[in-house]
């Protein structure tokens, strides 16, 4: 026992915690051991002028010889040393070999019978005690944690009783007024609590058991002995003693949200290699979810509300990192120094979690303007307020015109800047946290590569390539600055989400100015002649054109985002807690993603090949037009006979270029119906795909009626 705890001593511990002075356990007289290595002290005997080797077990003669009232004697003097943990001149402690933890107690064969059947069934109690004692030393050291130390100490003060008890059977036997069978109707009744106990520390030790640890065993030991009142009131209040230090921990984390857990035995874990300013970078937002987290070895009676209880010091957390100045309620901090069946320590949590949430959500609210801030992503992210958008598109219009390797973006925050200085945005305080950024890849590519989403289609479909050659207005993206404590709810994830909605409806707007241009165009020659060329047939694909993209943006706007953002606005007015917000927020972003056909890559792509489409047309416009609108008209003469030779080869050359003019007007009726009929096929096909899933998803139906109703006009 004694080379396993040296062991024990010289066995560095995985926390940093003060080491037992090895004189401790070198120094037998410090913590009593040297009353089990004392062999054979009677203390009936005169030990005046005698050393202790003469009082050793085998230098005494057989308790055999003695008559059975002098053994009687004997018999009882062993057992108050045995009771103690002592060993006597006729009854000695032994080791199981192999079993060190395992000890039993043995008498003298020549004993008498009677004598000896008397003397066994003390002797659970006396194993009881050597093995209760042995704990309390060896569970005393700083590494085993502060609820070994107050189980220990329980432990000691009950050892303290006990041993006051042994002391009066002494006193009495003294006397002369103790019998074996006296001896005997004293110990019973605390066989089976110190049995009860010696069960504990077997399986604390032969385990190791520390911290949430010891106190699930000592509860499940107290409702195994539910049956025997008296060892099931002892074991509570040891759990209760027990559980002391550890609620203690727990009271600093639900009341101040400090982690003071020197021994690391509170269920609660902190990752201090994330910090808060990590929420604007990191796209899982690792620190809300990581910085503080649930680790295993729960006490059994805060199973049930472990969740709640880091919920709760996490959000005091976030008060203290923000300066805020947290004061509990003073009638609610010493409830929790106890528990027990009348569960008020839950209604202590509780209370102290609604403070803490009530609290951080007026922080949020009120002095962060949390919805402020929501509504200015709104106007700027969604498009909700598009002047300003107008334009820059019109001032930045040859820079994101550029390939991304050409693409400055020093000059486009410069030119975004401008913009906003010169529209209604002025007037946003918020509009100097807006930034602008270019993205290395297409809307399509960048859906692929996020896993949370659930896009996967777009990057397993080879169908779906990324274009040889993009410009900025498909790589265009807005970016917002956002500060704690606002990262906890709009973190690097939700921003990204705005950004892919932000980049659909930026490049929507882009195809619906170029459609707009191609309109005027088409306006701008109504006043000619324009029979016989194909510009009629031209004016009637750019309305379909317009009317599709109009659509479409009439769809994403008033169909999806408008609703859904009123709707998260009247949840968040009704939220409880932080990550109730958080959670409406999320669920508006991620249905936005699907309801924009975001998260629907066979919809997505069709409609991406349809803007692909105006886009050509549009660009193809200028040419279609001026190529038909210079075709010259042949003069008719009357009278041939007037005709000269010059006339005739004048006439001539008109008449060649006639034919080429028609050769030309003919390619450039081939190529509108070209458009047209990729156009047509494009919208055929997305129609019945929009119908099918309409049924599937409801909230295609509108865009499904307005596609069929392009289709139908046409």
């Amino acid at each position: 026992m004694q080379a396993r705890e040296k062991l024990q001593m010289e066995t560095p511990p995985s926390l940093s915690c003060p080491s037992t002075p090895r004189w401790n356990v070198e120094r037998p007289f410090l913590t009593g051991r040297f009353l089990q290595e004392t062999k054979g002290i009677s203390r009936l005997a005169d030990t005046k002028g005698l050393s202790l080797d003469s009082f050793s077990p085998g230098m005494d003669k057989a308790i055999g010889c003695y008559d059975t009232a002098v053994q009687e004697l004997i018999v009882i003097d062993d057992l108050m040393s045995a009771l103690i943990g002592i060993e006597g001149r006729y009854i000695s402690i032994k080791s199981v070999h192999g079993m060190e933890d395992c000890i039993t107690f043995q008498v003298d064969a020549s004993m008498d019978l009677a004598l000896q059947e008397l003397a066994k069934r003390v002797f659970p109690l006396c194993e009881s005690y050597l093995l209760i004692d042995q704990f309390v030393e060896s569970r005393s050291q700083f590494k085993n944690g502060v609820v070994n130390h107050a189980f220990a100490a329980a432990l000691r003060a009950l050892l303290l009783d006990y041993q006051a008890m042994v002391a009066q059977l002494e006193h009495q036997f003294r006397l002369g007024r103790l019998s074996i069978h006296g001896l005997w109707f004293y110990c019973q009744p605390l066989m089976g609590s110190m049995q009860a106990l010696s069960t504990v520390v077997k399986k604390a030790s032969a385990n190791n058991c520390t911290g949430s640890a010891v106190l699930n065993l000592l509860q499940s030991q107290s409702k195994a002995m539910a049956g025997d009142n008296a060892v099931r009131s002892l074991l509570e209040k040891m759990t209760q003693c027990a559980s002391k230090a550890y609620l203690g921990i727990l009271e600093r984390w639900i009341y101040e949200g400090v982690i003071d857990d020197p021994y690391g035995e509170f269920f609660i874990a902190e990752n201090k290699c994330l910090h808060k300013d990590s929420l604007a970078q990191d796209y899982d937002a690792k620190y809300w979810r990581q910085r503080y987290s649930l680790k295993e070895g729960i006490p059994g009676f805060l199973a049930n509300i472990a969740g709640t209880i880091l919920t709760t010091g996490k959000y005091l957390n976030v008060m203290r990192e923000c300066g805020h100045n947290v004061q509990v309620p003073s009638s609610e901090n010493s409830k929790l120094m106890s528990f027990g069946s009348n569960h008020q320590y839950l209604e202590c949590i509780k209370a102290a979690y609604n403070f803490a949430s009530s609290e951080l959500l007026n922080l949020i609210k009120e002095k962060y303007d949390l919805m402020g801030k929501l509504r200015s992503i709104k106007h700027y992210l969604l498009l909700d307020q598009g002047d300003f958008l107008v334009h820059f598109m019109d001032i930045a219009r040859d820079e994101l015109t550029k390939k991304l390797e050409e693409i400055s973006v020093e000059k486009l925050q410069s030119l975004l800047d401008l913009a906003l200085r010169t529209t209604a945005a002025a007037a946003d305080p918020c509009h100097e946290d807006l930034t602008c950024c270019v993205e290395r890849t297409s809307l399509l590519k960048t859906l692929g590569t996020l896993k949370d989403l659930e896009t996967r289609a777009f990057s397993d479909d080879n169908g779906t390539e990324e274009p040889m050659s993009i410009t900025g207005l498909e790589t265009f993206a807005l970016s917002y600055k956002v500060q704690w404590p606002l990262s906890i709810v709009i973190s690097r994830k939700a921003l990204t989400k705005y950004q892919l909605i932000f980049r659909f409806l930026f490049h929507c707007k882009h195809v619906d100015r170029q459609l707009c241009g191609a309109w005027q165009v088409h306006q701008g020659v109504r006043a000619l002649n324009l029979r016989g060329t194909a510009i009629p047939r031209s004016a009637l694909l750019c309305r379909s054109m317009l009317k599709f993209i109009n659509s479409l943006l009439h769809y994403l706007t008033f169909e999806v985002l408008e609703p859904n953002w009123h709707m998260m606005c009247n949840k968040m007015q009704n939220a409880k807690s932080i990550d109730e917000v958080i959670q409406y927020h999320d669920s508006f972003l991620d249905k936005c993603l699907k309801e924009c056909l975001l998260l629907l890559p066979e919809l997505l792509k069709k409609v991406e090949k349809l803007k692909l489409l105006c886009l050509q047309y549009a660009a193809a416009t200028q040419w279609l037009i001026s190529s038909c609108i210079d075709i010259p008209k042949v003069e008719e003469v009357s009278d041939a006979s007037l005709m000269s030779d010059k006339s005739k080869q004048w006439r001539s050359r008109s008449l060649s270029l006639a034919l080429n003019k028609t050769t030309q007007n003919i390619t450039v009726t081939e190529s509108i119906l070209k458009f047209e009929r990729e156009f047509n096929a494009e919208l055929q096909n997305l129609g019945p795909i929009l119908s099918s899933n309409s049924q599937a998803e409801p909230y295609l139906t509108h865009l499904a009626q307005w596609i069929l109703g392009i289709r139908n006009d046409q």
